[in-house]
């Protein structure tokens, strides 16, 4: 990962357009290494869309997303490779069990499932099927593809949805360890994180 307070994501001029409507223009911002930024604003405003836009799921009507220096359009792989992009759907396959639906991805990027799942107090439902866990157990097996394997970009869109206090406060020190080694958190959320120092960006 780059090395702290080192700049690493840009947004340059983006724009967003809704047919003929204009959700945000001129949007530009930069985020170092070991930093994070939270997306705050009312239902609509394009905290979504934006994610989507820096994961390079969207492109951008106008302006360009840099990592680095470099426009991620120029080699869509290789930034698909560097994130972690967890939309507001968990994304579990319900016949699975716990484990097995994080095995898929480690598959993917390397990584111990059993640690993953203890990261997120998962550990002892591991042989379950995902279709009997609670909404906030099923949140939080989507928040232990994060603990797989390192990535520099985590881009997270509601994170906390359905998890009471103790997992959003369990959150904390996942998301420290991370911007400790020089991530980078961009978090749309309607309610506070446990991010410490994080800017915030009002759409």
């Amino acid at each position: 990962m780059a090395e702290q307070g080192e700049t690493v994501l840009e947004a340059r001029d983006l724009a967003c357009l809704r047919g003929e409507r204009v959700v945000f223009a001129g949007l530009s911002f930069t985020i170092p290494a070991g930093a994070a930024l939270l997306l705050t604003g009312a239902n609509g405003a394009g905290k979504s869309t934006l994610l989507r836009m820096l994961a390079g799921l969207l492109r951008p009507a106008e302006g360009a997303v840099v990592w680095s220096g470099t426009d991620i359009a120029a080699d869509p792989p290789a930034h698909a490779a560097r994130l972690r992009y967890l939309s507001h759907q968990d994304a579990l396959k319900p016949a699975l069990t716990v484990a097995e639906n994080l095995a898929f991805f480690a598959g993917l990027w390397g990584g111990a499932v059993g640690s993953a799942l203890e990261a997120v107090a998962l550990g002892g439902l591991a042989e379950l099927p995902a279709r009997v866990l609670s909404s906030g157990q099923k949140r939080r097996l989507a928040l232990a593809r994060l603990a797989l394997a390192p990535a520099p970009l985590w881009l997270l869109d509601e994170p906390t949805t359905g998890l009471d206090a103790a997992s959003v406060e369990r959150l904390g020190p996942l998301l420290e360890a991370h911007r400790a080694a020089g991530g980078i958190v961009v978090a749309a959320t309607h309610i506070p994180l446990p991010l410490p120092d994080a800017r915030e960006l009002r759409l």
